[in-house]
This record gives C-alpha cells, sequence and structure tokens, in this order.
C-alpha cells in the first residue's frame, strides 16, 4: 500500500496512528494473477471455516484436475456434485460453486481483463447476483486481488473486532456505526482495514 494511506490515517486518526507504529507499514500483497472465478471459490471455501480447514477442501479440490494450478470455469464440467462433496464442500457450497461457473461462462461475472475496468460497487453488483456471494466475499476479492484501495469491509469479524479492541469499546460496533467512523479514513480504508485486522490478532495473542 501507498505511504499516502498511512499518512492521512496517522494525521487524521490517533489510534491507527498508534498500530502503524506498532505494527510497521501495510504490506499486503494483492494476488493478481487469481482470475475472479478462483478468488470466488476459494473465499466460498472460507466462509465460516478457519483457513486450515477451507484450504485442505481447496487442495483436494484442486487434486481433482490434474495438471491445473486451480480449475477454470469450464472445467467443472468434468466433475460430478459427489465428488465436489467429497473434498469437503457443504451441499449449499457446492451449489455455490456451480453458480460461480455457470456465470463466469455466461458473463455476469467478468473475467480478469474486464473486471479492473470496473468501479467497486459496479463488481458488488454484479458478484452478489451469484448464489452464496455477499457483499463480504466481493469485498475480499476488491481488497485481495484486486488491490482496490477504499474497501471496508464493516462486517468482517476480524475488523470490528479490531475495532473493539483499538478503540477500546464495550462491544462489538455495529456495521452501520463502523461505517460511519471509516469515513475519516477515506480514501485508504483498505489499510485501515489491514491494521485493524492486527489489532485483533494481537489482542489473540495476548490471550
Amino acid at each position: 500500500m501507498n505511504p499516502a494511506a498511512h499518512k492521512h490515517l496517522a494525521k487524521h486518526d490517533p489510534v491507527l496512528r498508534r498500530l502503524i507504529r506498532e505494527h510497521g507499514r501495510c504490506d499486503l500483497v494483492p494476488e493478481k494473477r487469481r482470475s475472479p472465478f478462483q478468488s470466488l471459490v476459494q473465499a466460498v471455501a472460507h466462509q465460516q471455516l478457519n483457513g486450515t480447514a477451507a484450504n485442505t477442501i481447496l487442495t483436494r479440490f484442486k487434486k481433482l484436475f490434474p495438471g491445473r494450478r486451480f480449475p477454470r470455469a469450464e472445467d467443472m464440467a468434468k466433475v460430478t456434485d459427489a465428488q465436489i462433496r467429497a473434498c469437503g464442500f457443504s451441499f449449499a457450497k457446492t451449489k455455490s460453486i456451480r453458480d460461480i461457473a455457470e456465470k463466469t461462462l455466461s458473463g455476469v461475472i467478468p473475467g480478469s481483463r474486464q473486471i479492473v475496468k470496473l468501479s467497486d460497487d459496479e463488481i458488488v453488483a454484479r458478484l452478489t447476483e451469484v448464489r452464496g456471494v455477499g457483499r463480504w466475499t466481493v469485498e475480499m476479492l476488491l481488497i485481495f486481488q484486486l488491490g482496490r484501495h477504499d474497501v471496508l469491509p464493516a462486517d468482517d469479524f476480524g475488523v470490528r473486532t479490531g475495532f473493539r479492541v483499538a478503540y477500546k469499546k464495550g462491544g462489538m460496533p455495529t456495521t452501520k456505526e463502523l461505517l460511519a467512523f471509516g469515513e475519516k479514513w477515506r480514501p485508504h480504508r483498505t489499510t485501515a482495514a489491514w491494521f485493524l485486522w492486527r489489532a485483533a490478532d494481537g489482542a489473540k495473542k495476548k490471550k
């Protein structure tokens, strides 16, 4: 992330200024080689699971497609729902993956070249048409694949926890409260979210 983000956040928010001092510079590097199809399938795998469990399921899933680093949407026709379920995906997640493949092939989900030309709001509107893909899932794609600078995933448990810890709140903020507070972080809300994740991680380690 660019130095202007650190400067802006430190100037407008003393709590973030402290977090920047504690954790150093934001080292978030987006994985731009991923296709939107891959990003969405991986995000669905991670829904309601810890990272280790999700990665185990994804490893099994990739083994269904020998010779590929990650399957393409058209490869999904080669496997059955039973094979996908056997990797550890639930019935609902299997349906989501099928819909991601179908909407990629029909063009609802844009390809890698097209998606970079769309605004954040356009991407959210199009991708949330997909079964099982909500705003949070699209925000993860915006941050970790596209490297968009002004995304605040206000429904994210880690971001909300980090906010509660860093700002010494008695309880979790609501989505609305967090979005309202985060207006001062524009246009660098992604970097602010990264520091809130670090605050949440730090609190976990102290426990």
